[in-house]
């Protein structure tokens, strides 16, 4: 398809933006031209496909305030030019109109330039001018922030936490994290140093940080205090802290309002679609905002000052950090994965196959992302530091292995001997990564619980096992180490859990969330099960998937169990890091006597069970200090993997064997919109979700795991409707393949319409551009339709990657004169981006 004109582009970017060329219901125009050519809706249209120029001399669009004001000068130029050109140009008007901005582009490359804070920046859609104008009244002072004494003080409260009775524990449901934060005091010398880092990196012209710090070093509150910079210094007027996980956009506002409540307000977005703008700190999950893109309706690039993304190399993965190059201010990464965790890893002799290589570009892109090219953050404060500080407490790593194990730990696998139907000798071979998925072993569950039980940490003031979590390989493998646990610790405590001492926490389980926090706060199901006066969770082990692995705070966890393999290097040194936070148990304790009589009241240490060599894989530099044979499985039992079944109808079948004939035939080409008998359907189901308690509550919550497995449990395919989720991507009329969120997400009105399969290839190029900024803007309209085509068309793709490129010259689609014009090194850096960042099931249709 022949690419639109500038002018056409960067007048729909304009009207998008909320800025209008005419008066309307909505306000007055607040677009004009440069004074010398007079707007009307006849000069728009006779402006012509290159309208650098016309008769009486140079068009600028000049955008004006709510007052009527010249605001933003819009230096337009046409597609083959490189918008920068005019730079100068456009710096020289806006002077003469007191314009302290400009944007700079070509319809297909545009940049946001504030006069007063340095470079044009790259953007994908122009800003609102409610957004601008809010933005204005911020004067950035850079020295102000460079000099800035940060005390020991800065964030902390002024007085520690003392309980002096079960009342008063009761009343603080978020102690535990209370004390994480401010135990101290103060901010620990090496928060204060990471602090200094960015001073001086602002110094030395930067805008964007990395922090990489160990897990319970205490990220959120540096970051807090890093915040407290920003906002007080005025370089920053609204900050977004963005999470990668639900639960974690609760814990992280909680966090900030412990510490920062009397000078800022702080939000979660999803609570405060209506209100953000009166808040200071804005918290969301950047899951959120990327899916279906919405971060380009929610907010222009420059409603945010300071972008900071908690657990950074999780929530940039693929192509999230479009998000950050969005806007327009400062950046700051968070991580507690260090880059030389892969210092083994040898990347001229890495394979597509080997997952470190997804971690190792993974991290590149983390470092790249915030402004660390050569692979030194910011600052770094590593476990070893911590350890060393006596901030962080080191493992005991226990290393256990059954015959089974062992056998799919080899490289030769688990091999079963069998005879098929014909009688012939068949084998199979399992390996570890099947496990509880085609290889199924009751016996070899059941020793590795008995095996924890047995060598588990145990609570040092009530006697009990520790607090712990367990890592399982799916949620029906945590329903049935739950079950196993439960049993044995019924015949070990008998009469004291009642079914409670183990329990699932994963998305299929209502309330799980809840659970997380129920448990790091000491009351899940219930609490002071063997000491009245001691409040500990009834509940010791939680089991799960991943929901308790990044940024989970609670302290008092003494084991750790990984009954499943890990393949991710920052999977594992998340999971490891839920057990190095120190912590001292009679905080929980309000009995005097006890409280004397305790031996070893602080965490010294914790237990990682490692039942799949997972420490070894990942060449941990962790001596390991315990090393447990366990018991052999009794014979006959756990060796044979799932055998498959199949099955049919057994009912009577009816054969026609008459000739027929065709009366009539006629053809009818539905379009986009469908059926009415489709559009009414939709509807039906509208009202169905919308009334449906459970539905709604969830999707406010934004727990989509759970509301999408009940929708197909208890909606869909019930003879009433037979709702299904192809009949209602039908029934929506859109040129690609929807997901359930998607149309959910429509219902409820957190998306204004379902994006074209063109949409979403137009939002796909935009962060591609803003990523790699083409100097060679004359070729962006060829470079586009070879990103499209690549990432739309199955045929494009394997023309491109089988090298039979002669088949361009018959293809509809993209033709070889179109591949020609494409400079040479986008022909390659096209497809590695688009199999690296891009989604392509959003386009199928």
């Amino acid at each position: 398809m022949k690419e639109a004109t500038a002018r056409i582009k960067i007048n729909k970017l304009l009207e998008a933006a909320g800025w209008r060329f005419f008066s309307d219901s909505k306000g007055p125009a607040n677009v004009q031209l440069e004074p010398s050519v007079a707007l009307t809706k006849h000069t728009l249209d006779n402006l012509g496909e290159n309208f650098e120029k016309v008769s009486k001399g140079f068009i600028d669009f000049l955008l004006l305030n709510e007052k009527g004001f010249p605001f933003i000068v819009l230096e337009a130029k046409a597609e083959d030019k490189n918008p920068l050109v005019g730079k100068e140009q456009a710096r020289k008007y806006a002077k003469s109109q007191n314009c302290r901005f400009v944007i700079l582009s070509n319809g297909n490359l545009h940049y946001f330039w504030d006069l007063e804070r340095g470079n044009p920046y790259v953007i994908t859609s122009f800003p609102t001018p409610v957004s601008v104008t809010g933005y204005q009244k911020s004067v950035p002072n850079p020295k102000c922030l460079i000099e800035e004494v940060v005390e020991n003080d800065y964030v902390a409260l002024t007085q520690r936490p003392n309980y002096a009775s079960e009342a008063a524990w009761k009343s603080d449901a978020e102690r535990p994290r209370f004390i994480e934060l401010n135990g101290l005091r103060f901010l620990r010398p090496y928060q204060k140093r990471a602090i200094v880092a960015i001073q001086q990196t602002v110094a030395k012209g930067g805008d964007r940080f990395l922090l990489e710090m160990a897990t319970g070093t205490g990220k959120t509150l540096t970051s807090a205090a890093i915040i407290k910079l920003f906002l007080r210094t005025g370089n920053a007027r609204r900050v977004l802290f963005l999470v990668d996980r639900l639960e974690l956009e609760d814990q992280a506002l909680k966090a900030f309002r412990k510490v920062l409540a009397n000078d800022y307000k702080s939000v979660i977005y999803k609570e405060n679609r209506d209100d953000w703008r009166h808040a200071e700190i804005v918290v969301s999950t950047v899951q959120s905002l990327l899916f279906n893109n919405k971060y380009h309706q929610l907010f222009s690039p420059t409603d945010f000052d300071l972008v900071i993304s908690d657990e950074a190399h999780r929530s940039i993965g693929g192509n999230a950090r479009a998000v950050f190059d969005y806007f327009i201010g400062y950046k700051l990464g968070l991580t507690a994965t260090p880059r030389d965790y892969l210092k083994k890893f040898v990347k001229d002799k890495s394979t597509s196959k080997d997952p470190r290589e997804f971690e190792r570009r993974l991290l590149l892109d983390t470092y790249r992302t915030f402004g660390c090219e050569d692979g030194q953050p910011t600052f770094r404060y590593s476990l070893l530091d911590g350890v060393k500080d006596g901030y962080l407490v080191n493992p005991t790593v226990v290393d256990a292995r059954s015959e089974v194990t062992t056998q799919l730990l080899s490289d030769g696998g688990f091999v079963v001997e069998f005879k098929d139907e014909e009688g012939d000798d068949q084998k199979e071979t399992y390996k570890q990564r099947q496990f509880e998925k085609r290889f199924f072993s009751p016996a070899t569950n059941q020793l590795f619980c008995k095996a924890f039980l047995e060598n588990a940490l145990r609570d040092p003031i009530s006697g009990e096992i520790g607090k712990s979590i367990i890592f399982a390989v799916s949620q029906n493998h945590a329903a049935k180490l739950a079950q196993i646990l439960n049993g044995m610790a019924d015949r070990i405590f008998p009469g004291k859990y009642q079914s409670d001492f183990a329990v699932q926490v994963t998305s299929h389980v209502d309330g799980a969330q809840q659970y997380t926090i129920n448990f790091a706060n000491n009351n899940l199901l219930g609490s002071a099960n063997f000491i009245p006066t001691y409040k500990t969770s009834k509940a010791r082990v939680c089991i799960t998937v991943g929901m308790m692995t990044t940024g989970y705070d609670c302290p008092d966890i003494l084991n750790l169990g990984l009954f499943r393999p890990i393949f991710s290097p920052t999977d594992f040194i998340q999971i490891k890091g839920r057990g190095t936070r120190k912590h001292d148990f009679r905080e929980q304790l309000f009995d005097e006597t006890i409280r004397e009589s305790v031996k070893e009241p602080q965490k010294s240490g914790f237990k990682l069970f490692d039942f799949f060599a997972n420490c070894e894989y990942f060449e941990e530099e962790f001596d390991y200090d315990q090393v447990i044979k366990l018991p052999k499985p009794k014979s006959g039992t756990g060796e044979g993997g799932e055998e498959a079944t199949g099955g049919g109808s057994t009912g009577a079948i009816y054969e026609h064997l008459d000739d027929d004939i065709l009366l009539t035939l006629k053809e009818e080409d539905i379009g986009h919109g469908g059926m009415r008998i489709d559009r009414e359907f939709y509807a039906r189901f509208e009202d169905v979700v919308r009334e449906n308690a459970f539905v709604a509550a969830s999707v406010e919550a934004g727990e989509w795991d759970r509301v999408i497995d009940y929708l197909n449990k208890e909606i869909f395919d019930k003879p009433s409707e037979y709702y299904s989720l192809e009949k209602l991507r039908r029934a929506a009329g859109v040129d690609r393949r929807l997901t359930l969120r998607e149309i959910l997400e429509k219902i409820f009105g957190l998306i204004p319409r379902f994006k074209s399969k063109d949409d979403l290839l137009e939002e796909e190029f935009s962060k591609f551009v803003a990523d790699y900024k083409p100097d060679e803007a004359g070729a962006i309209p060829a470079i586009k339709n070879y990103f499209k085509a690549y990432a739309a068309s199955d045929q494009i793709r394997h023309i491109i990657e089988s090298g039979h490129l002669t088949d361009l010259a018959t293809n509809p689609i993209f033709s070889t004169r179109e591949f020609r014009a494409v400079p040479a090194k986008y022909r390659k850096l096209i497809p590695e981006y688009v199999k690296d960042y891009v989604s392509l099931n959003q386009f199928v249709t």
